[in-house]
């Protein structure tokens, strides 16, 4: 992983990742991802694509990281990477850490 500038960047390796959600509209992008990272594709988006929500970005990106932040936690905690596609071959994306005591 490249590392990364700034004062709240931290270059944090897909090994220590719990779980992933992407907004994005094929699966194919998921099984891609999977093969690229090597991050296992049974651990992103457990409840199916993010369209079966309608495909309003801010909306459906927002469920998105609630689902993440409630899958870190039944796990016990631990990071997360949501990840989203925008219109004009643009995204984004946010890693979280969810401790719970």
């Amino acid at each position: 992983m490249a590392p990364t500038t700034g004062p709240y960047s931290v270059a944090l390796p897909m090994d220590r990742i719990d779980v992933v959600k992407t907004h994005n509209p094929f699966v194919v992008n998921d099984l891609y991802y999977s093969q690229q990272t090597g991050f296992e594709a049974e651990r992103m988006n457990n409840y199916g694509s993010s369209l079966i929500y309608g495909h309003p970005q801010g909306p459906t990106g927002l469920r998105l990281v609630v689902e993440l932040i409630e899958g870190l936690a039944l796990r016990g905690g631990g990071y997360g990477l949501f990840t989203g596609c925008a219109a004009g071959d643009t995204g984004a994306a946010v890693v979280l850490k969810v401790d719970v005591s």
